[in-house]
């Protein structure tokens, strides 16, 4: 692995909206959706996420499945593993998909 490498995620063309729905199906992958919602690269850390009562793997399976749905994207830099959002990609897939589920979960 080099430096800095990104974790294997379907390419844009390939998302497709019903793995997407299923992967938001989870009230634990909704959270972390809105907390990715702010466009910013995040930890994988559960402190930092708002989900300390999980275990470490538990959000590591969440994440996973948010990342082989085309949700997110993982960099991997040295040990440590960052994620965000891949919304300029699901919004040339499914336009307004996003910002829908946000406010709908927001409410």
């Amino acid at each position: 692995m080099t430096d800095t490498e990104r974790l294997p995620q379907p390419a844009t063309a390939d998302i497709d909206l019903v793995t997407v729905l299923h992967a938001l199906g989870d009230p634990v992958r909704m959270t972390l959706l809105r907390s990715y919602a702010d466009g910013a690269e995040h930890s994988c850390d559960p402190r930092g996420l708002g989900l300390d009562h999980l275990h470490k793997s538990t959000v590591s399976h969440h994440l996973r499945v948010l990342r082989e749905a085309g949700v997110t994207t993982t960099r991997v830099a040295g040990r440590n593993r960052f994620v965000s959002l891949r919304r300029t990609d699901l919004d040339a897939r499914f336009p307004g998909l996003l910002d829908t589920l946000l406010a709908a979960a927001a409410s």
